[in-house]
């Protein structure tokens, strides 16, 4: 599926911004396929293509979560390390409330409202991830060092095995 343009989406508007060089990857999406889909769309280890999550405490307080697309997050360990009682994803009209962006588009950069980035660690071990770009059916690549100065993430280990 090739296109001529990339889209210019809020995340795309903030990348060229700041500068941070990145390539563009538009995929066939298919509702409900997440990361097992835009992995094998683009050929791309499936550990390498980050999930963006929206998420929130116990007072309905939103966050970030970027995590392996292959990875489950521990909620319980999350809000452990976050000194909340619990935390749970949100409903995908409270996530496009905060972001800006429709479930299956979300991306961590351009969201509407700015918001805590929680980032799986060894993420940052990867030489190169894959990231939704802003809409269904485009991810962005790039080098996981360019997203700290942009997203100062709060690090954390709460990812385990599907």
């Amino acid at each position: 599926m090739a296109r001529d343009k990339t889209p210019v989406t809020p995340a795309v508007r903030v990348l060229r911004a700041a500068g941070i060089s990145f390539t563009e990857h538009p995929y066939a999406y298919e509702e409900k396929g997440g990361t097992a889909v835009s992995s094998r769309e683009l050929g791309v280890d499936e550990h390498c293509v980050i999930k963006t999550l929206v998420m929130e405490d116990d007072r309905k307080q939103p966050l970030i979560v970027l995590m392996h697309g292959d990875l489950q997050v521990s909620t319980k360990e999350l809000a452990r390390l976050i000194g909340a009682r619990s935390v749970e994803p949100c409903k995908p009209e409270t996530a496009q409330k905060h972001t800006g962006y429709l479930t299956g588009g979300t991306s961590p950069f351009g969201t509407k409202k700015q918001l805590p980035v929680y980032l799986e660690e060894t993420i940052l071990e990867l030489p190169r991830i894959y990231l939704n770009g802003g809409k269904r059916g485009f991810l962005v690549g790039l080098a996981p060092a360019d997203l700290v100065p942009l997203l100062q993430p709060t690090p954390v280990r709460v990812g385990y095995a599907k």
